[in-house]
């Protein structure tokens, strides 16, 4: 506590202060250490014991946490009541008696403190940091900058150009603040000059309020120097360059003390960081209480990384890289810090990965399945018109080994469209029936589920084997006897979808799993299957080729084959990009042409997203458009996502069977559909689709001997989408365009949906971070080989477990 003497004088330069303030208009004035805010709480707790009402003082502080985002009226409330305790303070030697004060002192670990323990936050503003996820310190600390402001390099007003992005330094000339009655909205305009010119500010808010608007023209009078950051536009009614809701930094304030104001070195230095915010939170308030955070607590933040992987990839400890993360000294400090923060976060995931890897090999027992010799496999092989690729020969290598060593199989095959999987998840289904074991294949819809089936039937009845079908949709009595086939073994071979694992579907003798399309099953779905057997090897298969580093984060887990080569005599599929209306009739005329000749073909229409209904209704309109106007001697089906599955078999049989010369459809024929008689695949809307959605599509047609076309048909003339969809016209193959997909796009937008099994990447990006991504596969594969189970590093093991327990809840699903 400080001493009596002291806090008269303490009570007095803050009655000073506050006067000071109300002269420059509540605006939370700048001073040469600090702002009136902070001075304020910063004198208020070193007056707090001579307060007799703590109640009052305790109040008071929740209202100066919130002074610098108050209006004016709330300001002017404020100091009111700050001075009214300040007139009831009596520090007299004879009456005063000075209460004992504990100070809070904080041993443990930032994440084990509450936010609002953090100099400047309190209870109030930690309520609205919760909205953004951060409640502790070591959240506070992770909350990271979206971009930075680099006022370094600021321009000159008059070299200032339409669409940059520009920094300027200038000085207020005049503001502008007004309602607008008619449309309900407040408008400030700010004239900023340097030496080379003047320019506008403008900021347009939704609501009417006054005490705002003087605010704002309190904080910007004349003379005031501030720093503007945003997009210039040209103001052609005012032929001047303007900034529309630029970031602003007030300098100084034109002010006689010019003395007492100076440069605030957290939010104007030289590069400075921009945060998300969510309502309520200032972004000012947010750059210091990360400040104070870094200041107070970052000692205390273990670095868990060890030292030789440290070394060994060039990585600055954590506390560096937290503190430069957040207040970069130069972008090349930033970049180091980043660097190793990126590192952290994919190195954790990988670590996990490869302890998941590490537990499966070696507490979990293959089968030790042999391909016989003269069994099924062979059989099955010598039946075949056709020879295996040597993809597919190289593929089925690497499964034959897995199968017949004692670790269990943990793989998953990528296929490119017509590569040829269903031959090699046979395949390994019959390694496992030849061995006195049962298989299963499970499917994401009813349509791929039946193909499988009827493919499986035409190949294995000649083998004597029997295959049964496990869908939603059979009846109770053929349910039952499925089901006793598959217990008592006479069902070899299991197809179905998630019907496969319903409570009473129990398999005899579980041997081998091939789950196909495995990115449409979550986690828990491949468990459930996998605990019908003991130890069962599985393959998980797709059709959609996952770039390397998206596999890498996604499956670093498993094994990976991949099926890179067409089988012979495939035609290449020629692919064309039609824009407006024009260019639909002639996609029209193909299609005529192709039927003439005999052959088939699909319309495919984009789903509506926030509707199924909606979407069945347009391509209900697109199909009676197309039967009635555009094709009407032609015989036409309609498949959407709102037809019952009886419907949809019935209708993909016609097809099949060559009933219906056109099928029109939603994308619910994405997978599923092998047609070698369709020639023909016509998608509208085709900018709505990402580029592996499209190479699916096309890979429904180019099945049979003859040539294919596909025609992707859109209204947009925007050079973003020309230049996107012609990669499907320019390539065939479909890892080169999951890789350039994934570049446009994103991993979130790429894979459609969140992946189960994975935590939320912050500060990673899988396309430019993929050397750091290589670097921290390298780094955790190689500890957990060598350090088993962590617990030589017991900062680390708790680090991991701490940030991916939540996302990796269920430890092993092949």
């Amino acid at each position: 506590m400080i001493p009596l003497d002291e806090a008269r004088l303490k009570v007095n330069d803050l009655r000073q202060a506050i006067e000071i303030e109300k002269q420059h208009r509540y605006i939370d004035l700048q001073g040469k250490k600090q702002r009136f805010s902070d001075y304020l709480m910063e004198t208020l707790r070193l007056l707090e014991p001579f307060f007799e009402n703590q109640e009052s003082i305790t109040l008071v502080y929740n209202h100066v946490q919130q002074y610098c985002f108050m209006d004016l009226s709330g300001r002017m409330r404020t100091l009111e009541k700050i001075s009214y305790l300040l007139d009831g303070l009596s520090l007299n030697k004879a009456t005063h008696r000075p209460k004992t004060v504990t100070l809070r002192t904080f041993d443990q670990p930032p994440s084990a403190v509450e936010v609002k323990y953090v100099k400047g936050v309190g209870p109030r503003l930690s309520t609205i940091l919760n909205r953004a996820n951060i409640y502790n310190v070591e959240d506070l600390l992770y909350y990271f900058p979206r971009k930075y402001l680099d006022y370094n390099n600021r321009l000159k007003i008059k070299d200032l150009t339409e669409k940059q992005e520009a920094t300027i330094i200038g000085s207020v000339h005049s503001v502008s603040a007004y309602t607008a009655k008619q449309k309900h909205v407040s408008i400030v305009t700010v004239t900023v000059k340097d030496e080379t010119g003047s320019m506008n500010a403008t900021w347009i808010f939704a609501k009417a309020n006054r005490a705002m608007l003087e605010s704002f023209k309190s904080r910007f009078t004349k003379g005031t120097e501030l720093i503007l950051s945003g997009k210039v536009k040209w103001d052609a009614y005012k032929n001047r360059f303007g900034f529309d809701r630029p970031e602003v930094e007030i300098l100084s304030y034109s002010s006689e003390d010019t003395d007492e104001i100076s440069y605030n070195s957290v939010n104007t230095g030289r590069i400075v960081p921009v945060y998300p915010v969510v309502p309520g939170l200032n972004l000012r308030v947010l750059r210091r209480a990360i400040r104070h955070a870094l200041d107070d607590f970052l000692e205390r933040l273990a670095d868990p990384i060890p030292p030789e992987i440290r070394q060994r990839y060039q990585l600055v400890d954590l506390q560096t890289a937290l503190e430069q993360v957040h207040f970069p000294e130069t972008f090349y400090h930033y970049e180091a810090a980043r660097k190793r923060l990126v590192f952290d976060e994919l190195f954790y995931i990988q670590v996990r990965l490869a302890l998941i890897r590490q537990q499966y090999k070696q507490n979990i027992h293959g089968l030790s399945l042999q391909v016989q010799e003269h069994g099924f496999v062979q059989r099955f092989l010598k039946m075949l018109p056709f020879e295996l690729t040597n993809a597919q020969k190289r593929v089925f290598q690497e499964i034959q080994a897995d199968m017949a060593n004692s670790e269990p199989m943990y793989r998953l095959l990528q296929g490119d469209v017509g590569s040829g999987k269903t031959i090699i998840a046979l395949v390994t289904l019959l390694i496992a029936v030849e061995n006195g074991y049962q298989g299963v294949l499970m499917a994401p819809t009813e349509i791929l589920a039946e193909q499988h089936y009827r493919n499986f039937i035409q190949w294995l009845t000649p083998l004597g084997l029997k295959v049964g079908l496990f869908v939603g949709k059979a009846r109770a009595k053929e349910r039952r006897e499925l089901r006793q086939g598959l217990l008592n073994g006479q069902i070899h071979i299991a197809v179905g979808t998630h019907a496969l694992i319903q409570e009473g579907v129990e398999f005899d003798r579980l041997g081998a799993i091939v789950v196909d399309e495995q990115h449409r099953f979550g986690v828990r779905q491949r468990v459930l299957l996998k605990n019908k057997g003991e130890n069962p090897e599985m393959l998980t298969m797709t059709a959609t080729p996952i770039p390397r580093t998206l596999a890498m984060t996604l499956h670093g887990d498993l094994d990976v084959s991949i099926l890179d080569e067409l089988p012979p005599g495939r035609t290449p599929i020629r692919t064309v990009l039609s824009v407006g209306k024009a260019k639909q009739k002639e996609a029209y005329q193909l299609i005529q042409q192709e039927i003439m000749r005999g052959r088939q073909a699909y319309v495919v229409f984009p789903l509506i997203e926030e509707s199924e209904n909606l979407s069945a209704k347009a391509a209900t309109v697109e199909f009676e458009r197309l039967s009635q106007d555009v094709f009407p001697t032609l015989k036409l089906g309609l498949l959407h996502g709102k037809l019952h599955p009886e419907e949809k078999e019935a209708m993909m049989q016609s097809f099949s069977a060559g009933r219906l010369d056109i099928l029109v459809s939603t994308t619910v024929i994405e997978v599923g559909v092998d047609v070698p008689n369709a020639t023909v695949m016509m998608i509208e809307s085709a900018d709505r689709f990402g580029l592996a959605q499209l190479h699916q599509l096309r890979g429904r047609v180019g099945r049979g001997a003859h040539q294919s076309y596909c025609v992707l048909l859109t209204d947009s003339r925007s050079n973003e989408t020309l230049d996107r969809l012609s990669i499907l016209v320019e390539s065939g193959d479909g890892f080169e365009i999951a890789e350039k997909d994934l570049e446009l796009r994103g991993p979130g937008e790429f894979l459609g949906t969140r992946q189960s099994g994975l935590p939320d990447l912050v500060l990673a990006d899988l396309i430019k971070d993929k050397s750091i991504l290589e670097m921290a596969r390298e780094a955790a594969f190689h500890i957990v080989s060598t350090q088993g189970n962590l617990a030589q590093y017991p900062e680390l093991h708790e680090a991991i477990f701490s940030k991916t327990e939540e996302a990796f809840s269920v430890v092993t699903a092949g």
